[in-house]
């Protein structure tokens, strides 16, 4: 177990086996190696935000959050050869971050669709990258989608329990 006091969490401890690892760090963090993605008990991990937790600078949380909630057609280009840290991947054995903005208007939320974060779950190894050609924003705007992605849901579940 590794025990971490955490900014946004408190004391959290995470077993080994939840330990990801960025063989070159994060872009602009290229000390920070060890990270574990936490969520917020009380929404579940279906809220959609995560927090990539440093385990090497616990004060350092990045918010993430699956692209395909804001952009199903996602589908990011990357060189084959900076996948290389990660190893071998398969859809299944995938996760897919991108890095959330949220200033002090919310309403201005964005996520970076340039740099997406990829994650081999089966060996816990990770990598940012950065896309290839100008076809993802670096600061792409989310509010709006996220609510009418929220209203749906609530409209689904009503007519479910209908």
């Amino acid at each position: 177990m590794v025990d971490i006091e955490t900014r946004i969490f408190g004391k959290v401890s995470i077993g080994e086996d939840r330990v990801i690892t960025f063989a070159n760090g994060i872009l602009g963090f290229p000390d920070l190696k060890r990270f574990t993605l936490l969520h917020d008990v009380a929404r579940g991990s279906d809220a959609g935000i995560h927090y990539l937790q440093s385990i090497d600078e616990p004060g350092f949380a990045m918010p993430v959050m699956n692209p395909m909630i804001v952009r199903p057609d996602y589908n990011p280009k990357v060189q084959e050869e900076y996948l290389a840290p990660v190893g071998d991947i398969t859809k299944e054995e995938t996760l897919l971050f991108v890095t959330l903005t949220v200033p002090g208007d919310v309403k201005k939320m964005t996520v970076n669709l340039r740099a997406p974060i990829i994650i081999n779950v089966e060996r816990r190894t990770a990598c940012q990258l950065i896309a290839e050609g100008d076809e993802y924003d670096i600061k792409y705007a989310i509010y709006d989608i996220v609510m009418a992605n929220r209203d749906n849901q609530k409209d689904m579940m009503k007519k479910a329990g209908e």
